[in-house]
């Protein structure tokens, strides 16, 4: 038995660190060699230092809100893997708006160890009214 949280725990604290702006706190879900990548496997961000330099701004947006439409795990022999399937609402330069996008987050250890993100195409609130 681990001393660890569930990792549907780990990734869901992410969010909620996420959806509060709160850097450090999102930060600590993660494991301090940590990579983010771009599907279909393009390193975006290897680290601490990396990740947070590659959020800093992303979290200055007052609009910034992650709701989590599906969440999925499945756990392995050295963690889980989970998905989630999220629409974000940020700020993007042609205006507000909102994105769908996947997540695969590897947890093992009670942290995130890697993401991939598929993200869908951005809809500004100007063509949908004004959700965002």
């Amino acid at each position: 038995m681990s001393n660890h949280p569930a990792p549907e725990f780990v990734v869901q604290a992410q969010l909620d660190a996420y959806n509060a702006r709160d850097m450090d706190a999102w930060l600590a879900t993660y494991a301090t060699d940590a990579k983010q990548y771009a599907y279909p496997g393009v390193l975006l961000a290897s680290g601490h230092a990396e990740i947070r330099a590659r959020m800093t701004e992303r979290f200055t947006e007052t609009n910034l809100h992650a709701r989590l439409l599906s969440r999925s795990v499945l756990k392995t022999a050295d963690g889980a893997t989970v998905i989630d399937h999220e629409t974000i609402t940020r700020s993007f330069p042609e205006g507000p708006g909102e994105i769908d996008m996947v997540a695969i987050y590897e947890v093992g250890g009670g942290l995130i160890r890697s993401g991939l993100f598929i993200v869908g195409e951005a809809r500004l609130a100007a063509l949908f009214g004004d959700r965002a």
